[in-house]
C-alpha cells in the first residue's frame, strides 16, 4: 500500500505516520528568563557555550541540544538513518561542525527561519516513505551570530527599529520513528517563496507573512479544512507586526484564525520586561519552541493537533545590499496526538 497521499496543490499526507519520540531544547540566558524558560532542557548562561567565536558557539549549542537529544532518548548515533539540519550562517557551518563528531548521514538545509519546519518535513517524509526507520530533525539561531552576519557586529552599538525581531539564541532537535512516540506528524504542506517587495530587513514579520498566509491558504483547501480544525495554528516568528498582517490576509480569504493563532516569536519573550521589540526570531525560535511548549502540550493531551508553521526570510547581505527584495517562505507541518 502507499504510504503517502499526494493532495491538492502542494500536500502531501502520511498514511503511515512520522512518530515522534523524543525531543529537546537548549538556549541561551535572555531566553531561559521569558515565559518558557522552565520548559527548556537546558539554559546555558555562558553565550560563547565554552567557545572563542560567535561562530563557534553556535556549533556547541548544537552539539550540546543532540547530547541532550541521545541523553533523554536512550538513542545511539549509529541508530539514526539520517539527520536533517541547518541555521542561518554561511554554507550551514554551525551545523557541519556542530555534528560532524556524531558521523550521522547529513542533510543540510537551509530555509532562513523556517528551517525546522524544512527539516521536520523531509525527515518526516522519509519515515512514511519508508526510507529510514528513525531521523533526527533540528536547527539552531545564535543572536549575535545572525546580527555579524546579516545587520551589524554587536559592538558597532547600532539602535533597533521597534518592528525589529531579536534573533533567539537556540536550538531544538526531535527525533523521529516509524513505530511509535508521543506524538506523530500525519501531514505536510511544503510552500512556496512569495515576494511582495519588502526591502526593509528590521521588518522581517512583513516579509514573511504574505508567505505564511499563502502556505495556510493552500494547505487548508489542499486538506479541505476549516482553520478551528486545529487547537493551534503556530507560525514560527512573525513577531507582533508580521501576526496582524497574517490575520488580515487570510480575512481578505474569509478565512480567521484569529481565535487559534500562535506565533514562536511572541510566545518565547516577555516584550513588556525584556524589551526584545516585536518579538523573536531565527531558525532557533521555532524549533526551541516547538521542543519545549509545543510538543509538551501534545505529550500532555492539551493540544490534540496543531498546525505548524515556521516562516523565514529568504535574504543575505549581497542580495539586501544590492537593493533586493526579501521574498518569505513557510512550510506547515501537521502535528498531533497518539
Amino acid at each position: 500500500m502507499n504510504q503517502t497521499q499526494i493532495i491538492g496543490k502542494a500536500s502531501l499526507s502520511f498514511n503511515k505516520p512520522a512518530y515522534i519520540s523524543n525531543y529537546a531544547s537548549v538556549v541561551g540566558q535572555l531566553e531561559g528568563q521569558g515565559p518558557l524558560g522552565k520548559l527548556f532542557d537546558c539554559v546555558e548562561k555562558d553565550p560563547m557555550f565554552g567557545g572563542t567565536t560567535w561562530e563557534e558557539a553556535e556549533s556547541f549549542l548544537q552539539n550540546q541540544t543532540l547530547r541532550t537529544l541521545f541523553k533523554k532518548s536512550s538513542l545511539k548515533p549509529t541508530d539514526i538513518r539520517y539527520i536533517f539540519a541547518g541555521d542561518l550562517l554561511g554554507q550551514l557551518i554551525a551545523s557541519t561542525f556542530g555534528i560532524i563528531n556524531y558521523n550521522m548521514p547529513f542533510f543540510g538545509l537551509y530555509g532562513a527561519c523556517s528551517t525546522m519546519g524544512e527539516s521536520l518535513a523531509l525527515a518526516s517524509m522519509t519515515i512514511a516513505g519508508g526510507f529510514a526507520d528513525k531521523t533526527i530533525a533540528m536547527a539552531s539561531s545564535h543572536f549575535a551570530s545572525a546580527e555579524k552576519t546579516f545587520r551589524f557586529p554587536l559592538g558597532y552599538g547600532c539602535q533597533r527599529k521597534q518592528c525589529a525581531t531579536w534573533t533567539v539564541t537556540g536550538c531544538g532537535a526531535v527525533a523521529l520513528d516509524s513505530k511509535e512516540g508521543i506524538a506523530k506528524i500525519t501531514g505536510i504542506t511544503p510552500g512556496k517563496m512569495v515576494d511582495f517587495g519588502v526591502k526593509e530587513s528590521d521588518n522581517m514579520g512583513a516579509c514573511m507573512a504574505p508567505a505564511a498566509a499563502d502556505t495556510i491558504l493552500t494547505h487548508l483547501t489542499d486538506f479541505n479544512l476549516n482553520a478551528n480544525y486545529y487547537d493551534k495554528i503556530i507560525t514560527g516568528d512573525l513577531g507582533y507586526v508580521g501576526q496582524t498582517i497574517l490575520i488580515n490576509l487570510l480575512k481578505q480569504n474569509k478565512i480567521d484564525i484569529s481565535a487559534n493563532h500562535m506565533d514562536c516569536g511572541i510566545e518565547i519573550f516577555d516584550n513588556a520586561n525584556q524589551g526584545t521589540g516585536s518579538g523573536g526570531s531565527g531558525c532557533g525560535c521555532s524549533a526551541s519552541t516547538l521542543c519545549s511548549m509545543i510538543l509538551k502540550n501534545i505529550e500532555n493531551k492539551v493540544w490534540k493537533r496543531v498546525l505548524f508553521v515556521p516562516t523565514g526570510a529568504l535574504l543575505n547581505p549581497i542580495s539586501f545590499n544590492e537593493g533586493k527584495s526579501i521574498p518569505g517562505i513557510a512550510h506547515a507541518v501537521v502535528i498531533e496526538e497518539v
